[in-house]
C-alpha cells in the first residue's frame, strides 16, 4: 500500500543524496516521501525558502509507479499552500533529458540557463508559478499519511 511521509527528513535526505546525484548534499530542508509497502520508491526535498519561493527537487526509484495523483498534489500543496511561496524553482543539469523531460510535462516552464553551472555543463532555472499548477486543483483523495502532526 503506498503511503505519502512527511516530517521524514532522516529519511528522505540519503535517498535524495542517492538519486540526485550532481546535487550534493540534502542536509538543510524539508522533504516529503512516498513509500509502498514500507520502502521509499519517490521523494521530494524543498530548500532556499525566502518566503516566495523555494527549489524543489524529485528523485524516485526508475518506472512510473510513483508518480500518483495524490503524492503530485501533495508535493505541490506542500511549497503553494503550506508554504505560501509564489513559484518554485527547479534546477536541472542540462545533460539530466528525464528530469527535464519529467518537470515539462508536470507543468514546469525553462526559464534561464546558467552556463557551467553543473558538474556537466549547463544548468537549466525551472519555474512554476502557482496560478499555473494544475495539481493544487485534483480532488482530495490522499492515502494515509505517516508523520503529520
Amino acid at each position: 500500500m503506498k503511503q505519502i511521509v512527511i516530517n521524514c527528513e532522516e529519511l528522505v535526505s540519503p535517498f535524495m543524496e542517492q538519486h540526485c546525484h550532481s546535487h550534493g548534499a540534502f542536509t538543510a530542508g524539508r522533504g516529503i516521501g512516498l513509500t509502498d509497502d514500507g520502502q521509499l520508491i519517490a521523494a521530494c526535498w524543498y530548500d532556499s525558502w525566502n518566503g516566495v519561493n523555494l527549489n524543489m527537487h524529485v528523485a524516485a526509484l526508475p518506472g512510473r509507479r510513483w508518480m500518483t495523483r495524490d503524492f503530485l498534489y501533495t508535493v505541490f500543496d506542500y511549497p503553494f499552500r503550506v508554504c505560501g511561496v509564489r513559484r518554485i524553482t527547479g534546477l536541472v543539469s542540462a545533460s539530466n533529458h528525464d528530469a527535464r523531460r519529467f518537470d515539462e510535462h508536470i507543468g514546469f516552464k525553462l526559464e534561464a540557463t546558467l552556463k557551467d553551472a553543473a558538474p556537466d555543463g549547463d544548468l537549466l532555472v525551472y519555474a512554476m508559478f502557482k496560478p499555473e499548477c494544475k495539481w493544487l486543483n485534483l480532488r482530495r483523495g490522499l492515502p494515509p499519511i505517516i508523520g503529520a502532526h
